[in-house]
């Protein structure tokens, strides 16, 4: 009979480990027997829990992005209300997530192999956990832009406002000498969203501005 605690408590020691190794590493560098020595486990551990080393590694790459934060975007995402309001709620989420991970340099690491050497973990991932919330974000910024979601100044737009939010962890190094007053607090960390939601916000209400002022110019009967 299977102990569950004990199984549970080597899987999590073997996937706290592998994040060490292959942020460190990478994939392809990363093996099997450092990872089960770190993590103090028989070297057939992985297998036993995960089936191979290709699977901890998706696994790990699942824990990164952060399955229970992810459910609080969801959560925000899935409010009633203005999609100018809802947006703003997103992006606090966000922020929060990232900017309140104590993994997240892990995770920018992890990025860093995986665009050097790609490996079919990472598009899993992205179908699974990162692909549902950006559709739903693009619908969002549709609604607020009076666009299509796939339209290409909407994508746009979902992407400069997700960059605002991916700057804070993946260029922490940098700032921190640049700002080293700085200090990522929860109260600072919500100061940042709703900077970033005001900026972002002040842009999507002029591009639509913008938008239809060009419409109405090229055709004056609208007007009437």
């Amino acid at each position: 009979m299977i102990d569950s605690a004990a199984y549970d408590a080597t899987r999590n020691k073997l996937l706290e480990a592998a994040g060490q190794v292959f942020a460190e590493h990478g994939y392809h560098s990363a093996t099997v027997r450092e990872i089960c020595m770190r993590a103090g486990a028989n070297v057939a551990a992985v297998n036993y829990h995960f089936g191979d080393k290709l699977e901890l590694y998706t696994e790990v790459l699942r824990r990164s992005v952060g399955a229970a934060q992810n459910e609080a975007i969801r959560n925000a995402l899935d409010q009633v209300g203005p999609p100018e309001e809802i947006l703003r709620q997103v992006i606090k989420a966000m922020v929060r997530k990232i900017g309140g991970d104590p993994h997240s340099d892990r995770w920018f690491r992890l990025i860093v192999h995986e665009l050097a050497q790609p490996t079919p973990a990472m598009s899993r991932v992205i179908d699974e956990a990162i692909r549902p919330i950006y559709n739903r974000l693009r619908h969002i910024i549709g609604a607020i832009l009076n666009l299509p979601r796939d339209h290409e100044k909407t994508r746009l737009c979902t992407h400069s406002i997700v960059g605002q939010i991916v700057h804070y962890p993946h260029a922490r190094r940098v700032i921190v000498r640049l700002w080293p007053e700085l200090k990522l607090t929860p109260e600072q960390l919500d100061r940042i969203a709703d900077h970033i939601a005001d900026f972002s916000l002040a842009y999507l209400a002029s591009a639509r501005t913008s938008r239809r002022q060009r419409t109405s110019t090229r055709h004056p009967s609208r007007r009437k």
